[in-house]
């Protein structure tokens, strides 16, 4: 790689050389081309930018430019580094390698090859110290950090499927690096440890698009564990969704996922903060060490100054809408660069404003600098911070100094899109002008590429050439329209004509090197011939249509012959080869107005048009004077030679074969082109090589790598006239090169110059004469009059005089149409008059059979296309029709059909089933076979019975499908579901018990269907029987005729009915004919019918029948006799006797036509009785099936509700398992990172002990220099030793870089690096050289020992600077060490968190599998509530009702005897309380006895006695008192009986809970030998694992839990201990209560 010269390596392609190509070589001159990105400063005066494969550096004050080639291809990856005056570029291939440049030496310092296999996509240099930063594309997107210095790769991370858009590290600390892409920002942390290093990626968490910040949400390790005694522990989203592995641990939900910002540049601050832009039009802050993002804020305006803000909003947007762009928002720009200086920041965006932000805290005020309306790409500070340039989108470059100016001044102006083609401006070697796609026309100096002056045409262009004859240039557009410019004046180019060719837009132009006609090929196979020369105004002269596709087109002048030779490429689509159309241009198509027709098109035999088929395929194809042509072939690498002549042409076909064919190794498309002298021939393809051939001998003269393939090679390549120059241009790389010949043959040279002024001898008279008319050419105004001389008009003007002169031969023509349509018109009605046999077909009189059938013939095919639109929608309706009809009638082995009362809206639907499959089958036999397996053990046979015994089994089963059919024998028991298989098999069982459910009422529906339509039979036999009665009643009554409905009958919805078709059906002609002939048919029997005179004479006589049968009794009639109109006295006694006869036969039949009456009116009421009872019987019979229904589908939901809940138990128990497979493997994920971080930090320990040896020997060499000074200049005098002692301590003042003295420079205090030690001893040691000289030397010192006194202070300089450098390392290195053991600290709490999960999960896991779900049918009102609040059933256990009750009936039992026993007792004690009462009543009586007598000895009146003396009924007062003292009494004794029983109740309680403690007692027993084993299963786990310290703290938890548990057993023997208290005194108040007891 270098910056001019041949490529090192290539080879020619075409397999030899010619003996001067050695001596042949090119060089570029000079490159054009602007990158719109990528713009660095090199140095203070310097920019470089990328273009195509070049890099440019440009001096921006005397704007030189120096080039640097890039040998392998395309540049890629682009950055500099201004303070060590260095480039870095990556190249485009594969493997790609990134090159280090220093400037302005352009010499290569290094190659940093890493694993990139594609590309590179971003570079970026350290503020300080030798490091490069690069980012790879897909697919590795791996960032590197390079020591450049060294040609050392540091360390490399992936970070895959981030496409980053910028990188940078930070000035202030190289350590850390800033990663943008389209929606994250990545802080990068380079940890270093001496000579490793370590990439760590910390993610900047961004905030939502309304600019909020919010909180991050831990999903994989939630924060609680809520519970739900249904639905189970709150697990993670990630375990829900089933996912295991990395995707579990970065899984979000979309409705998790709020769109952040997307940035858009950043950049860092003299802070370590970043400062980043978005497209929402925000600015954040980013702090580098806490990653928090903070949204800066603007600074609310006064009210004055944002009236003024608003105002000037205002005018600039509609300054913007008056230049046709969109309006700027000025209060919230999207920005798009931003630049940070000491003062504060510039940003800008596409609005092209420059604003300032100054920033405070969290807000900011904005200022608008500079408005220069165009977008800016970028800004770039130079070096020294005084001058900012600002690159837009258009190619200009502006410079702005911050504290200075006021606005941008320009400093570049260069192409603003992508060059289109160039050619040399007459006479050639001087000037050269260029187009760009967008229509921009530039004008450069030849000799360095100076860019004299631009003019823009604002249209899209397409072509581009230059006139031989004169300083004209064509340039032809995408709309078909070629403009000329007068380019006499290279500093103000102008555009002097327009013209206006087709639609089509202009592909390109060609000029003959006798500058007299100008061709212009378009789309289409248009070919346009103009004159070339200004003085006739450029005039249109004709055009040629080819009707093929046009590839190329080559141009030859023959001065002699005074003739232009055109050759055209055409493709044959027909066949794999080329064609080609030569036709010649002669003087006299510019005078002679024959040549043309009156449409423009040239006549074939004025341009004498020719014809040659090639063999191959060729893109394109030049010609020489000797019937030479040269093309490059397109199906191989070969640039083929044809002789064209007829000669040549072979025999048998016209096709040339290729003469020669010369090996190429260019690969793609490729064009050919021929230099002014027809000596060289230059080829250029896709690959961007340009390879010059000798004509003569097909030889490699020279060949230059000037563009690549990634940039889409060459598009465009031209020769000077003189030879001298070569201008190649490529296709998507934007550049622009000008290649001159390094070396060549004197020959060689003497050639090409003898011909140029040859030509130039002939075409000096006219280019004079022409150039004097062009300048006097006004300049061209966009104004429609403009174009009419264009083509089109000419056009119209043939076509307008065309219908003037034919217009009177017209009129008669259409005068002779219509009375030619009147006459057949009248013979076409003479023709109706005769008769049939003289008349003539109707297609006689047609007198265009050609335009009828083609009217037809369109018809037929519109009826076609019509009719097969039409079959292709009936045709997918049937497939949709079918799949529906497979799917939901065809598959189903019952069909949905539903019956309905006669009489009411009850409807009852059946049950749709589709026919299991052998597999659905194989599977129930299956499960079935294992159930019949299970209940062969005998204790399971013993559990069966019991259940079926048991009257209210139902309720345990859940359901109550076993009274109506199903076999629930075969199903588990609920409280036996434990094991996955057994819950799965439960599942298949419940769903054959519905089936079966629903085979079985659809049995019992089908009966009462064929009922129903039984019934419809019935009813319509005696509908039959009413009908008649009706009739012979003559009686006019609707009658009701039931019938199935739709829903009764769905196959009805399948056939289409002929009465359901509104439209007429369409019938073939054969259909036609046979209907016809059927209704003819019918037509003659029914005609041979009525001509019956048997049947005719029987109705006329007896009226149809042979005899009188008794239905038709109603319709007989007596004649009367003949004379029944006589008057009564003119009978004659006969006649009154045959009119008495009469009148008693009309009496008789009266009564019998009565009764007959009476019957059928009967017989009708019976009908339409028995019709209304049965329909109503059948009504009920429905009514019945919609219960039995009802309760079915109450079953069925009974059903389906237990294997819902035993499929919720699958899917927690999977998410379960799924969460616990989770962990594991995060647990892995941590142990292996523990296990990597452990060995880091060993490793690092050790290389900190050999490092702090040599660190101590370095302190100790240079102790040993500090004692070994005095030792070494103990000769020197005392006075002189103290003199030296004073300058060997004394140190120089190193000057410091004067950007860093730069008081502009933000980053100016940036800390240094240890790769600086290398630099600093060297500005040490130069600055040692002002110190060393004698100048410094004391007087009368030896100058030998000066001389070793300067070598002791340097050796002593340098071991202090390496102590130094050294304590730095040290104190990386154990930062370093720091950081590892706090990294294996977090990651030990992690891993111990995750043993806490997995304990808590498996605990939780086990609780779900043995808390089963149990369906339970309880009775309404069983169960009440004393509130409507949700009891708590923390303590409730399930005990079989059973065992509830039998325990129930022995209490009950034994409380019966012994309340027996104690009521035997208490008779007993009550005799023995009656005989003692009745001794003590006897001894009583005594001493009464013995008182009354003393007392009535000594008897006193007393109240008492006055009493008993008074009142008349003593004794019955005395026992009314009695009574109520032993009602008293009775009452005590209940109460007395309800507490005994009330304490009995509480001890038969505190026994139960006895009893449940002793049970608990005995499970956690059970428990602790689980846990024993799991004990010493964990702790041989926690060995293994390493994680002792976690394994310590889980068994002081479990210590603590054990002691816990212990205290739990001291308190119950504490209650223990007060129980038998409160039974000894529930005991004591028995025997207190019940003494006798």
């Amino acid at each position: 790689m270098e910056p001019a010269g041949r490529e090192p390596g290539t080879e020619p392609p075409g397999g030899r050389c010619c003996s001067s190509a050695e001596e042949a070589a090119l060089e570029v001159s000079w490159v054009q081309g602007f990158p719109k990105k990528n713009f660095s400063f090199i140095n203070n005066q310097t920019v470089c930018y990328p273009c195509g494969n070049y890099i440019l550096f440009r001096d921006i004050e005397t704007k030189e430019m120096t080039v640097l080639q890039c040998q392998t291809g395309q540049v890629g990856a682009f950055a500099a580094n201004a303070n060590s005056q260095v480039v870095a570029f990556s190249d485009r291939k594969l493997n790609p390698i990134i090159y280090i440049y220093t400037f302005p030496e352009l010499s290569k310092l290094a190659e940093l090859k890493g694993n990139t296999q594609l590309d590179y996509t971003l570079l970026a240099f350290s503020f300080t110290g030798p490091y490069l930063a690069s980012y790879s594309s897909i697919p590795e997107f791996v960032l590197s950090v390079w020591n450049w210095k060294e040609n050392l790769l540091l360390c490399s991370e992936s970070q895959p499927g981030v496409t980053a858009t910028s990188l940078s590290f930070n000035p202030m600390n190289w350590q850390q690096l800033c990663l943008v892409s389209e929606s994250s920002v990545t802080i990068w942390l380079v940890e270093r440890s001496n000579d490793e290093h370590l990439l760590k990626q910390n993610p900047v968490k961004l905030p939502d698009e309304q600019g909020s910040v919010n909180p991050h949400e831990e999903l994989f390790f939630p924060v609680s564990h809520s519970e739900d005694r249904y639905y189970g522990p709150n697990l993670p989203v990630s375990a829900i969704a089933g996912l295991v592995g990395d995707e579990a641990e970065t899984f979000m939900p979309r409705n998790y996922i709020k769109p952040a910002v997307h940035p858009t540049a950043h950049c860092w601050t003299g802070t370590s903060e970043v400062y980043v832009s978005c497209e929402e039009g925000y600015i954040l802050t980013i702090n580098a060490e806490t990653y928090s993002v903070s949204v800066l804020q603007q600074k609310p305006l006064p009210e004055r100054i944002r009236t003024i803000s608003d105002v000037v909003s205002y005018v600039h947007k509609e300054v913007q809408k008056k230049k046709g762009g969109k309006p700027k928002d000025l209060q919230n720009p999207v920005l798009s660069s931003l630049a940070f200086c000491k003062d504060g920041l510039y940003a800008t965006g596409s609005g092209g404003i420059l604003f300032f932000y100054y920033i405070k805290d969290l807000h900011y005020e904005t200022k608008i600098c500079a408005d220069i309306l165009q977008p800016i790409t970028s800004l770039v500070f130079s070096p020294d911070y005084t001058v900012l340039l600002l690159v837009t989108d258009q190619g200009a470059v502006y410079t702005y100094k911050p504290p200075h100016s006021e606005e941008a001044v320009k400093l570049l102006d260069a192409c603003s899109g992508y060059f289109l083609t160039a050619d040399f401006l007459t006479p050639g070697n001087e000037y050269c002008v260029s187009v760009a796609t967008s229509g921009e026309v530039q004008v450069w100096f030849l000799e360095d590429g100076t860019c004299l002056s631009k003019l823009n045409l604002n249209m899209e262009a397409t072509a581009l050439a230059c006139c031989p004859s004169s300083n004209s240039v064509a340039v032809g557009t995408k709309r078909g329209v070629i403009y000329f410019l007068d380019v006499t004046k290279v500093e103000a180019p102008r555009v002097v004509h327009r013209i206006f060719l087709s639609t089509f837009p202009v592909l390109s132009l060609h000029y003959d090197q006798s500058g007299q006609f100008l061709i212009a090929r378009a789309a289409e196979g248009h070919i346009f011939i103009l004159d070339a020369r200004p003085s006739k105004l450029f005039q249109v002269l004709g055009y040629v249509v080819l009707e093929d596709q046009v590839l190329d087109l080559s141009v030859a002048s023959d001065f002699k012959s005074n003739f232009v030779e055109v050759m055209v490429l055409v493709n044959v689509a027909e066949v794999q080869r080329a064609r080609l159309e030569i036709f010649c241009l002669c003087s006299a198509l510019t005078t002679d107005d024959k040549c043309v027709n009156e449409h423009g098109i040239l006549n074939a035999n004025a341009i004498k048009r020719k014809q040659y088929d090639l063999d191959c395929p060729l893109s394109s194809a030049v010609r020489l004077k000797d019937n030479i042509v040269y093309g490059y072939c397109t199906c191989a690498p070969f640039i083929c030679k044809y002789h064209i002549s007829e000669e040549s042409m072979s025999k048998d076909l016209s096709v040339f074969s290729s003469a020669q064919r010369t090996p190429s190794n260019q690969f793609g498309s490729g064009f050919l082109c021929l230099s002014p002298n027809s000596q060289w021939l230059a080829t250029a393809a896709n690959n961007g090589v340009l390879i010059i051939y000798h004509t003569s001998t097909m030889d490699i003269l020279a060949q230059k790598h000037c563009h690549s393939y990634h940039g889409g090679g060459i598009r465009s390549m031209v020769f000077s006239l003189d030879g001298k120059f070569i201008l190649v241009n490529g296709k998507n790389d934007g550049a622009l090169v000008c290649l001159q010949w390094k070396k060549m043959k004197q020959t060689e040279v003497k050639e090409a110059d003898f011909h140029w002024q040859s030509v130039l001898a002939i075409l000096n008279t006219s280019t004079s004469n022409e150039n004097v008319a062009l300048q006097s050419m006004a300049e061209w105004q966009s104004e429609p009059e403009s174009t009419s001389g264009s083509l089109p008009e000419e056009k119209f003007k043939v076509i307008r005089e065309e219908t003037q002169r034919f217009a009177n031969q017209k009129k008669e023509l259409q005068m002779g149409i219509k009375e030619l349509r009147k006459t057949i018109q009248k013979m076409m009605h003479e023709n109706e008059q005769v008769p049939d046999i003289e008349k003539l077909e109707q297609q006689e009189f047609n007198l265009d059979t050609e335009e009828q059938e083609r009217a037809q013939a369109k018809a037929e095919e519109e009826v076609a296309r019509v009719r097969k639109q039409i079959e292709m929608e009936n045709l997918a309706n049937r497939y949709l029709q079918d799949v529906i009809k497979q799917e939901c009638w065809d598959a189903m082995c019952v069909k949905g059909r539903a019956v309905k009362c006669f009489h009411t809206a009850c409807e009852v639907k059946n049950y749709p089933l589709k026919e299991r499959s052998e597999e659905e089958l194989e599977t129930l036999e299956k499960v079935l076979r294992l159930k019949k397996i299970d209940t062969a053990d005998p204790k399971v046979q013993e559990k069966n019975h019991e259940m079926a015994d048991d009257s209210a089994s139902y309720c345990l089963v859940g359901s109550l499908s076993s009274q109506y059919g199903g076999d629930t024998s075969v199903l588990y028991q609920q409280l036996d579901l434990k094991t996955r298989e057994q819950k799965v098999n439960q599942i298949i069982l419940l769903q054959d018990i519905i089936y079966k459910l629903k085979t079985a009422f659809n049995k019992e529906f089908d009966r009462v269907v064929r009922q129903k339509e039984q019934e419809i039979a019935r009813v319509k036999e005696r509908n039959l029987r009413i009908q008649e009665i009706l009739a012979q009643l003559e009686l006019q009554l609707e009658l009701w005729e039931p019938a199935l409905t739709d829903d009764e009958m769905p196959e009805r919805a399948l056939t289409v009915q002929d009465s359901e078709i509104k439209a007429e059906k369409y019938l073939t002609q054969k259909e036609r004919e046979k209907a016809e002939m059927m209704a003819k048919l019918e037509m003659e029997r029914r005609l041979a019918d009525k001509d019956n005179d048997r049947l005719r004479a029987l109705d006329d006589m007896m009226g149809g029948v042979l005899e009188v049968k008794k239905e038709d009794i109603l319709k007989l009639d007596i004649p009367p006799p003949a004379f029944i109109s006589k008057p009564e006295h003119l009978l004659t006694d006969e006649e009154k006797k045959i009119l008495g006869k009469h009148e008693e036969k009309v009496k008789e039949l009266n009564e019998e036509k009565e009764k007959y009456r009476m019957a059928l009116q009967n017989e009708l009421k019976k009908l339409e009785d028995s019709i209304q009872e049965t329909t109503q019987q059948f009504d009920k019979t429905v009514r019945k099936l919609s219960e039995s229904k009802v309760k079915l589908e109450m079953v069925i939901y009974q059903e389906e509700l237990k294997i819902l809940n035993l499929v919720y138990a699958l899917l927690l128990d999977e998410e379960l398992d799924t969460r616990e497979a989770g962990l594991h493997n995060f647990l892995t994920k941590k142990q292996k990172e523990k296990v990597k971080t452990a060995g880091t930090i060993k490793a690092t320990e050790d290389k900190m002990e050999a490092y702090i040896d040599t660190y101590e020997n370095a302190i100790d060499e240079e102790k040993n220099l500090e004692y070994g000074f005095a030792k070494e200049f103990a000769d020197v005098p005392a006075n002189l030793l103290d003199e030296l002692y004073q300058l060997y301590r004394c140190r120089p003042k190193i000057p410091r870089t004067r950007k860093l003295l730069d008081s502009a420079n933000p980053y100016r205090d940036c800390s240094n690096s240890a790769e600086d030690y290398k630099d600093a001893l060297t500005t040490l040691m130069k600055a040692m050289d002002e110190l060393d000289s004698p100048e410094h030397m004391p007087n009368g010192l030896d100058p030998s020992i000066w001389e070793n006194f300067c070598l002791a202070r340097r050796n002593r300089m340098e071991s202090e600077e390496l102590v130094k450098w050294k304590a730095l390392t040290l104190t990386e290195m154990q930062g370093f060490l720091r950081r590892r053991i706090d990294d294996n600290e977090r990651i030990e709490s992690e891993i111990e968190d995750i043993f806490e999960e997995l304990t808590w999960l498996q605990e939780e896991k086990m609780k779900f599998q043995l808390n089963l779900i149990i369906q339970f049918l309880l009775k309404q009102g069983q169960v009440e509530l004393e509130s409507t609040e949700i009891p708590e059933y923390s303590d409730a256990i399930l005990i079989k009702r059973s065992v509830v009750e039998e325990l129930n009936c022995a209490i009950m039992h034994q409380g019966e005897k012994k309340i027996a026993s104690m009521v035997e007792y208490k008779d007993f004690s009550k005799g023995i309380f009656k005989l003692e009462w009745e001794h003590k009543k006897m001894r009583m009586q005594i001493e009464d006895l013995k008182q009354k007598a003393q007392d009535i000895v000594t008897l006193s009146i007393t109240k008492d006695r006055q009493l008993f003396l008074t009142v008349l009924n003593y004794n019955s007062r005395i026992a009314h008192h009695i009574s109520v003292m032993e009602q008293t009494l009775d009452i005590m004794d209940q109460l007395h009986k309800k507490k005994v029983k009330k304490r009995q109740k509480r001890m038969k309680e505190l026994e139960k809970c006895i009893s449940l403690k002793e049970q608990e007692n005995y499970k956690l027993c059970l428990e602790l030998k689980e846990m024993l084993v799991s004990v010493s299963e964990r702790r041989w786990i926690f060995k293994a694992a390493d994680t002792k310290h976690v394994s310590e703290k889980l068994a002081k938890q479990r210590h603590q839990e054990i002691l816990k548990e212990k205290h739990l057993r001291d308190i119950i023997k504490k209650k223990e201990e007060e129980f038998k208290i409160l039974q000894a005194e529930a005991q004591r108040l028995r025997s207190r209560t019940f003494p006798d007891l």
